[in-house]
């Protein structure tokens, strides 16, 4: 049977004015999320513009073409990669070869075409760049928030890499380490009876001193938030205690101590006497403390 035509006019015109009010909150939707994002950017884009800004500087100053370099893991030198990246699509660096350490750090460097080896391959680097947790005033360090901190220790310390250069902005500067706020001492820990070893750390001496209360990392492995109900797991199948300080250590040589001989216990967050140069991102620029620059100021 055919529709009357005054009924089919009515029926098209219907249909367009839902299409054309699905299209207004559509607009309306998107401007609402272009708003939000933007918001968000804005709200990150000092702190990030910091980060960049002393990320570049570590690579512009220190990496060289030729030269094997580690490559850190977490949000500031997430930059220094990037920057690494644009030098050598530039051709500004060349003949390239770079240890990551970490899965996240791998996949960044491979998608910005950065050369990658091992320590299979070559067991001495020029030097490595990475972020830190915590610094204090004698360059030692606090670092794995990030959950690569076995890894770390592999590629940075003297015996791998003659160089390492840590870059932070003026949140992570403190007198003694343990001060930072809101930055655990992270301890990888085996999977096989890990809520025993995390009660043996939390009665290691060095650690009732400072009040420290450990906690099993759940959730995401790249952060210390809790943001999951799944023990995180590191990039070596291992998990994490993150160990939350309520006054600085006394003795981090000492803390180390113990941390190690504790069975069940892999590597800790503590980098003592690693730092060859501290690049610091501040309000007027970078400043630089360590090997070619001045005595820490904080």
């Amino acid at each position: 049977r055919k529709v009357p035509t005054m009924l089919l006019s009515y029926i098209i015109c219907i249909t367009s004015i839902l299409n054309l009010a699905h299209g207004f909150r559509f607009i309306s939707q998107s401007k609402t999320l272009c708003c939000t994002y933007t918001t968000s950017l804005s709200m990150i884009s000092e702190s990030e513009k910091m980060k960049q800004l002393v990320g570049y500087k570590a690579v512009d100053d220190y990496v060289k073409s030729g030269m094997f370099v580690g490559l850190g893991t977490g949000s500031t030198a997430f930059h220094a990669i990037e920057r690494i990246g644009q030098k050598i699509q530039s051709g500004e660096l060349v003949n390239m070869n770079c240890i990551p350490s970490s899965e996240r750090t791998r996949q960044q460097a491979l998608g910005l075409g950065i050369p990658l080896t091992s320590l299979d391959v070559t067991s001495r680097l020029d030097l490595s760049i990475d972020g830190a947790d915590d610094v204090d005033l004698k360059l030692n360090l606090i670092k794995g928030a990030g959950g690569s901190l076995l890894r770390d220790k592999m590629v940075y310390l003297p015996v791998v890499s003659d160089k390492f250069i840590c870059i932070v902005d003026e949140s992570k500067l403190s007198r003694s380490l343990g001060s930072a706020k809101g930055a655990p001492l992270p301890v990888e820990v085996t999977p096989f009876c890990c809520e025993h070893t995390r009660g043996l750390l939390e009665k290691l001496p060095s650690i009732k001193k400072s009040g420290g209360k450990a906690i099993l990392r759940r959730g995401s492995i790249s952060n210390t938030l809790q943001d999951g109900p799944d023990l995180a797991v590191t990039d070596n199948g291992n998990h994490i205690v993150d160990i939350f300080l309520q006054s600085p250590l006394e003795d981090a040589s000492q803390v180390a101590k113990e941390l190690l001989e504790t069975p069940g216990v892999l590597e800790h967050g503590l980098f003592i006497g690693v730092t060859t140069a501290l690049l610091v991102a501040c309000k007027n620029g970078v400043r630089l403390a360590g090997s070619g620059g001045e005595a820490p100021w904080w």
